[in-house]
């Protein structure tokens, strides 16, 4: 597994291979390993790779650089998840960008069964505090995993009330994991690392360049089922990562603010332009999100369906681990081929056994 690792990380590390490039690679060629064992006409063939980006890979030979990650990695006890891992954000990878590799730090889940992105101005109120706060506490009960980029503002304010309500809170970074940035924000960090965690693309030595926020904005658009904007002006990064969600098709959500306050002019845009939904309350959200349903015990739903197919009662007994899953990890644990599991689904859903979801997650009725 750690040989198939250095490939992973050392094809991020090749001059012109992004995100998407990176995904595009791996998913033609099966792993990151025959990316690099083809030859330079077989990669130039590739639409989107090309002459020069054929050239960059076969050129690329700093495997060193690579291991050196690999070891701080270790020492430092933090994760490297390919989009092959089953602990990868699963929410990512319907996103076309999704990064090939990504470093984790923590023990929150994260591919919890709720996942709500929290953002807002650096430069809050009062108003964003206590609706900030508000919003956490009034989630508490339903066990929602709170993500953030962990900056000034609305971000760590969110931080710290999940930590308060004893909710799982992750910090998505814009650098890599031997430092904090902002550096007011270690103590703050290192409390997320008993109940949550820090997530980032950005191996150990990459600092936290102005180029990278909107990269990890994505991270924090994609990894969630809803984004909740606080407050923001109508530029910054808080208006990239709801246009992000918004193109993810993820639902969001903005908090109306009055007309004559700029720091809530970007959610009165955001909403004027029906990229968000107007932020009344936690019922709506739960409603809009489908989470009001009451459960039904799974036995006694099993019992009134004696003709299951084995592929059938294979993803029943994955779907009762969890509250809700994705598809992408139905196929990873069930280890059917994505026909299979599809028909096996659709069955299912015509059964009333389970039923569908936002963003492609199943839930057991």
């Amino acid at each position: 597994m750690e040989d198939a690792i250095v490939y992973e990380l050392a094809l991020t590390q090749v001059p012109g291979i992004g995100a998407v490039q990176a995904k595009q690679l791996i998913e033609h060629f099966g792993t990151a390993q025959q990316v690099f064992e083809c030859t330079k006409k077989e990669l130039a063939h590739i639409e989107g790779i090309g002459e020069i980006r054929a050239k960059a890979i076969k050129a690329f030979h700093d495997f060193e650089q690579t291991n050196n990650e690999i070891e701080f990695c270790q020492k430092h006890h933090i994760q490297i998840l390919t989009l092959q891992s089953a602990q990868y954000p699963q929410r990512l990878l319907h996103c076309y960008d999704a990064p090939s590799v990504l470093f984790y730090r923590g023990n929150a889940d994260l591919n919890n069964s709720k996942i709500i992105s929290i953002i807002g101005t650096r430069l809050h109120t009062d108003y964003g505090k206590q609706i900030t706060e508000q919003i956490i506490a009034e989630l508490q009960p339903y066990e929602v995993l709170i993500a953030s980029g962990l900056a000034f503002g609305i971000d760590s304010i969110a931080h710290r009330a999940a930590l308060q309500q004893q909710l799982p809170t992750v910090g998505v970074l814009a650098h890599g994991l031997s430092s904090i940035y902002p550096k007011q924000h270690k103590l703050l960090a290192k409390e997320m690392l008993q109940n949550g965690g820090l997530l980032t693309e950005f191996s150990s030595t990459v600092n936290a360049d102005k180029h990278n926020f909107p990269k990890r904005n994505r991270i924090v658009a994609g990894m969630s089922d809803a984004t909740i904007v606080i407050e923001t002006a109508t530029k910054g990064g808080s208006m990239i990562t709801a246009e992000l969600a918004y193109n993810y098709n993820k639902d969001v959500f903005a908090v109306p603010g009055k007309l004559t306050d700029t720091k809530s002019s970007g959610c009165l845009k955001l909403i004027q332009q029906n990229k968000a939904i107007i932020f009344t309350g936690i019922p709506q959200l739960l409603d809009e999100l489908g989470w009001q349903t009451k459960k039904i015990k799974v036995p006694a739903q099993r019992s009134l369906f004696v003709d299951l197919t084995e592929e059938e009662k294979i993803l029943i007994n994955i779907l009762q681990q969890k509250e809700m899953l994705s598809i992408d990890v139905l196929y990873l644990q069930s280890g059917l081929s994505s026909s299979s599991v599809a028909a096996a689904i659709l069955n299912l859903e015509l059964q009333n056994v389970i039923t569908a979801l936002p963003g492609k997650m199943y839930r057991l009725n």
